[in-house]
């Protein structure tokens, strides 16, 4: 988990959204316990209260849940949730904006597919040898 202290996006909303991130790939498993706010603030070097706030978005947002006397757990059906959110919206906007780019420079859609697909096989190579994307 990193976190980019440059972006104008919040550390909190980057904690949520990495977070997130470990749930959609596996990760951290539904049911399993949560990091910590102590472990997040210690280990990426943030504030306590921001790590926490960055859970707390997660917990309200229905992804992780407290339980009393215990840890805060990975929700279960969390994980498709994420998934599909992320399908819904974020892939959404990214192939949006990169029609339109293509569109304003010219680019073919056999080229956008062309270079789509190459991607997309490196990507799957690299995850069939167990890299990892940082």
């Amino acid at each position: 988990m990193r976190i980019n202290f440059d972006s104008i996006k919040p550390i909190y909303i980057q904690v949520a959204e990495a977070i997130e991130d470990d749930i959609v790939t596996g990760k951290l498993k539904e049911g399993e316990p949560v990091y910590s706010q102590l472990i997040l603030s210690r280990e990426l070097k943030i504030n306590p209260a921001t790590a926490a706030k960055g859970i707390n978005q997660l917990v309200s947002k229905g992804v992780l849940e407290k339980q009393r006397g215990l840890s805060m757990t990975v929700k279960i059906g969390a994980a498709d949730r994420l998934r599909h959110e992320q399908r819904d919206t974020g892939f959404r906007k990214i192939a949006e904006s990169l029609v339109d780019t293509a569109i304003k420079t010219g680019i073919t859609k056999e080229t956008v597919i062309t270079e789509i697909s190459q991607l997309f096989e490196s990507g799957a190579e690299k995850a069939e040898g167990g890299e990892t994307y940082e």
